[in-house]
This record gives C-alpha cells, sequence and structure tokens, in this order.
C-alpha cells in the first residue's frame, strides 16, 4: 500500500462526508465529489466506483492491512519462511487463531477512533441514507469473512469446522460493532478496556468449546458445590460434620 494511494482515499473520503453532511446525499454530484479531491471524473470511477464505495473507501485499505495481517500467522506463510517445507511445522502452537482475529479487528475499531470527525460524521450520514446502511452492511461481512478464511485455515484441524469458524468470526464482529456504535453515540467515552474484556471472553468460550477445557491461564476460580444435608437441631459439631461427609460420600 503507497502512501499516495492512503492519502489519495483518506482525502476522498473526507470531502465527500464533508459534501453530504453540506449538501445533501442525493444533492452531491459525482463531479463535485471529484473536484474537492482533486480528481478527474474518470480516476474517481476507476478508484471508486460509486457515491456509496466513497464513503467507505479508507476501509478497502484497512480490509487489506487485516487480510495481510492475518496472512503473517497462517500456515502457508509460515511454512514458507522456514528452511524446508515440513507441512507438520506449519501449525504453530504458539500462535493463538483467535487472538490474531481480536487483533484484527482491534485494529479496525482504533482506525475508527483514530479519525474521529470522520467516523462521527458518517455515522450520522449512516442514519440518513439506507443506500449508505446496506453498504456498510456489505463491508462488514467482507470482514467476518476473512476472519472466517484466516480461522478455517489456521485452527488445528480438530477445531477448524466451517461452523465454529463462522460462529467465532461473527461474534466478533458483533461485539465490534455493538461497542463501536456506543462510542459513535458517547465519543467521549473510553471503550477500548472494555472491547478487550468482551474479546477475551469470545476466546474463552471458544475455546471452552472446543476442549470442553478453560484455557490453561484462564484464571478462574474451581467450582463450587453446595451441599444439602438435614441434622437434628441439637447436633454436636461432630455430628454436622459427620453428616456433611457422608452427603460428600
Amino acid at each position: 500500500m503507497t502512501a499516495v494511494r492512503t492519502h489519495t482515499h483518506a482525502q476522498a473520503v473526507d470531502v465527500a462526508v464533508d459534501l453530504f453532511t453540506r449538501q445533501g446525499y442525493e444533492g452531491t454530484t459525482v463531479e463535485e465529489i471529484a473536484d474537492a479531491a482533486k480528481v478527474s471524473r474518470a480516476t474517481f470511477f476507476r478508484r471508486f466506483r460509486s457515491k456509496e464505495d466513497v464513503v467507505f473507501a479508507d476501509h478497502e485499505l484497512l480490509l487489506e492491512e487485516v487480510v495481510v495481517m492475518l496472512a503473517a500467522t497462517r500456515p502457508d506463510a509460515r511454512t514458507s519462511e522456514e528452511s524446508g517445507h515440513d507441512l507438520g511445522r506449519a501449525w504453530d502452537p504458539d500462535v493463538d487463531p483467535y487472538l490474531e482475529v481480536c487483533r484484527a479487528a482491534r485494529m479496525v475499531f482504533d482506525h475508527h477512533v483514530g479519525q474521529r470527525e470522520t467516523s462521527l460524521a458518517r455515522y450520522a450520514l449512516l442514519q440518513q441514507v439506507p443506500a449508505l446502511r446496506d453498504r456498510e452492511l456489505i463491508t462488514t461481512h467482507r470482514y467476518e469473512r476473512a476472519f472466517t478464511h484466516y480461522l478455517r485455515d489456521t485452527l488445528p484441524p480438530e477445531r477448524s469446522t466451517s461452523t465454529a469458524s463462522i460462529a467465532f468470526a461473527a461474534s466478533v464482529v458483533a461485539v465490534h460493532n455493538s461497542i463501536l456504535r456506543r462510542w459513535l453515540r458517547n465519543p467521549s467515552l473510553d471503550l477500548r478496556p472494555e472491547l478487550e474484556e468482551a474479546f477475551a471472553d469470545l476466546r474463552r468460550a471458544a475455546v471452552l468449546g472446543a476442549t470442553g477445557q478453560p484455557p490453561a491461564d484462564d484464571g478462574a476460580p474451581p467450582a463450587r458445590r453446595v451441599i444439602v444435608t438435614v441434622i437434628e437441631g441439637k447436633a454436636g459439631p461432630d455430628e454436622v460434620a459427620r453428616a456433611v461427609r457422608d452427603a460428600l460420600v
């Protein structure tokens, strides 16, 4: 990804969102966006295709970054970096695919927060323009699909079923979007710690569902047992202890 390309996309998003906010979505033409972004009409359509696309142009680049980041820990990527071609070594136990997907989703969240004014203005537009809400759903699905494909390729064979991968990817995207919308409604909040905690909960649930055991570093206290026994009201300590011991057998 070149700096020029990144700057061009970021500039196009900013000017498009600004024009839509001031003039209305329907009242803004492609020519006006192209002029404000200092590109020709032909260049605009070569890069963005439509007004809907330009509003989410930064996510085209961000999705590429996500795919590249995840690809660095895919089995084929790790194998190509090794001296041999032993496919058995590709499954790296030190790489947690669930964690890598959460890292990628966190990068998307940080992008929104880092582009505060554009994110808030775009969110306001989404409430007014149904076509943009539809385009947002498409963008969301592309992230989810990238996460799913990565998990299918990277989880150990006994845990890489389509259902499990789809479920975890969808859960990460849903949690991300829910917390992001809360931030968009109240951008003074620092919701990143809550996002991290929610992602940790999803990872614990995914590991527990796959293995039947919580992660080794989960830190959760052992489950408590409740014992019910009936004793005489005048029973002494020894009798109480014996009754409880008998109930445990």
